[in-house]
């Protein structure tokens, strides 16, 4: 069974708070492991429609992702095979999983689908905070999340080696956990529900009105 061909897919946007947790997960999987040929790890972020190639071309696609289950924040779920578009579109958090969607329907639509499906999804605690990471409960979620997916590979065969070497990340090395916290500016130094000369301009006219 280990021939068959995994995608391990993150979504999200990394500026968006909690929004990053799926890109979060891969990139922590991918410093920590060592995979075969047949599995792919991958940074999916907000690419939407054109992550469609990626999810034709494999038996297995596992996904983790930021969802509004309406639960307790931090709560992880499982979602399994056909749920799994259900849940994607319950409630839409951003434009990332309405292009997921439609990933999935193009693919299905086609008659390339994942045999097997696995949604990984964590309830986040603060979305709008542009340039801010991951809250607590959210980020204590990562390692949980990667040993669901570890456990859920097995049953393919995969069993990953542990990684004692550097890796290339998966996206820009300004972008990974690390670097991103330590050089975001503090509360003071940064405004981040939006653009404050918008916002300047749009009280201005609320007050001549």
């Amino acid at each position: 069974m280990n021939d068959k061909k995994i995608l391990i897919l993150g979504i999200g946007n990394v500026l968006w708070a909690d929004e990053g947790f799926g890109v979060r997960c891969v990139e922590t999987l991918n410093q920590r492991y060592r995979f075969g040929d047949n599995v792919k790890l991958m940074d999916g972020g907000t690419q939407g429609i054109y992550l469609v190639q990626h999810v034709q071309d494999v038996d297995v696609l596992v996904v983790f992702d930021a969802i509004d289950y309406g639960l307790e924040p931090g709560t992880l779920k499982k979602i399994y095979d056909d749920e799994v578009p259900k849940f994607m579109g319950a409630k839409q958090m951003s434009l990332h999983q309405t292009g997921f969607q439609e990933v999935l329907a193009m693919a299905e639509f086609t008659g390339s689908y994942p045999e097997h499906l696995l949604l990984i999804g964590c309830q986040p605690v603060e979305l709008e905070d542009f340039g801010g990471s991951l809250r607590e409960p959210v980020k204590a979620q990562i390692d949980p999340s990667i040993e669901i997916a570890l456990d859920y590979l097995k049953q393919f065969g995969i069993i990953p080696e542990i990684n004692d070497q550097p890796v290339e990340g998966l996206a820009p090395g300004e972008l990974e956990l690390r670097e991103y916290e330590s050089g975001r500016p503090s509360e003071q130094d940064a405004f981040r529900k939006g653009d404050l000369r918008f916002m300047a301009e749009t009280e201005t006219e609320q007050g001549d009105s």
